[in-house]
């Protein structure tokens, strides 16, 4: 297994892995990644200063991946996890919890000293890491993510 930083060639893998877990989970397809128009060009989107995307593979084969940007009409300290979604014969191996402390770091190594996500309580395992990471529910959405079909909201301080 090996975690690196999104390359050209692995956007349709991405993309087509965030196209086959939002339905898998019952997810709507509209107000969430599925539709969002940065996952068919996921390595351009992730190109500016204080973002990364990364992906995980093995034996050559992307089996997911996850970054960090900062959270779109919000204060510059606030960066949100995004994107983070795996092929269904990657899960129950620990590779998320290595991923997501990996972007993790990298949050802290860009100075941001709060971390945002959103979620569905249909990621029931993804919300359990994410209170094992320190996650805290908040009440409402922060910024502008466009994502108005997740209902989950939580917030770290780095």
């Amino acid at each position: 297994m090996n975690i690196r930083k999104i390359q050209p060639e692995d956007n349709a893998a991405m993309a087509a892995c965030i196209r086959l877990v939002i339905p898998e989970f019952d997810m709507p397809k509209v107000g969430t990644a599925y539709e969002d128009p940065e996952t068919d060009v996921m390595f351009e989107s992730y190109q500016g200063e204080r973002e990364v995307y990364y992906v995980i593979e093995e034996d050559g084969e992307v089996l997911g991946g996850g970054g960090i940007k900062q959270l779109r009409d919000n204060p510059p300290h606030v960066c949100e996890l995004q994107k983070m979604y795996f092929f269904p014969k990657t899960r129950g191996k620990g590779y998320g919890k290595i991923l997501f402390a990996k972007c993790l770091e990298a949050a802290k190594e860009f100075g941001y000293s709060q971390c945002y996500l959103e979620s569905s309580p249909k990621f029931k395992a993804a919300i359990h890491i994410y209170e094992l990471f320190g996650f805290k529910h908040l009440d409402k959405p922060l910024g502008a993510t466009g994502h108005y079909s997740c209902d989950v909201w939580m917030l770290k301080d780095l």
